[in-house]
């Protein structure tokens, strides 16, 4: 990763239990709780330390940041937001805009469909070959979608972030 870049971590919440009528307070499956903290352990691995995380209001999410958070050892700032649960990909796109220039590396916690076409057209086709091809493989909970940010947050668009690492925790890597 260059030094001067921003990174952008977009993530879909890991294993959530069955569904229910109430969606939104759904919580982890103990394989996600799992496979969340494999994802935390895994961001301090590649030496991406949050400045600041935005994650969906749902239950399934929160919690997918506290394990990634308490694994990894990350204390910052946590936006939780009831607009990003339901956000289309422009929405969500949106929200990353609104974030401080003070914020160098930011983790972005959501739900898919969203999550997966946002990464998808973010992706400005420069990057990692291996880390795309993963990406367009699929988008399966707990996924992470590194990128390297060149500009301001207030910048972003679609194709303007290249794609440095895609990674999917699983209790047997």
């Amino acid at each position: 990763m260059h030094k001067s870049s921003r990174i952008l971590v977009l993530m879909r919440h890991a294993k959530a239990e069955t569904p229910s009528a109430l969606d939104h307070e759904r919580e982890l499956a103990p394989r996600g709780r799992r496979e969340a903290a494999l994802a935390g352990e895994w961001l301090r691995q590649v030496e991406v330390v949050p400045d600041a995380a935005l994650v969906s209001s749902a239950a399934r999410t929160q919690a997918t940041w506290w394990e990634v958070s308490t694994a990894g050892g990350f204390d910052c700032p946590v936006e939780t937001s009831d607009a990003l649960y339901a956000a289309e990909p422009d929405s969500a796109l949106d929200l990353i805009r609104l974030t401080s220039d003070d914020v160098r590396s930011l983790v972005v916690i959501g739900h898919n469909p969203t999550m997966a076409f946002l990464a998808q057209t973010l992706d400005d086709g420069e990057g990692d070959t291996d880390a795309s091809t993963g990406m367009i493989a699929g988008f399966p909970t707990g996924a992470m979608a590194v990128f390297e940010v060149s500009g301001a947050w207030t910048d972003l668009d679609m194709g303007g972030a290249r794609l440095a690492r895609f990674h999917v925790p699983r209790e047997d890597d």
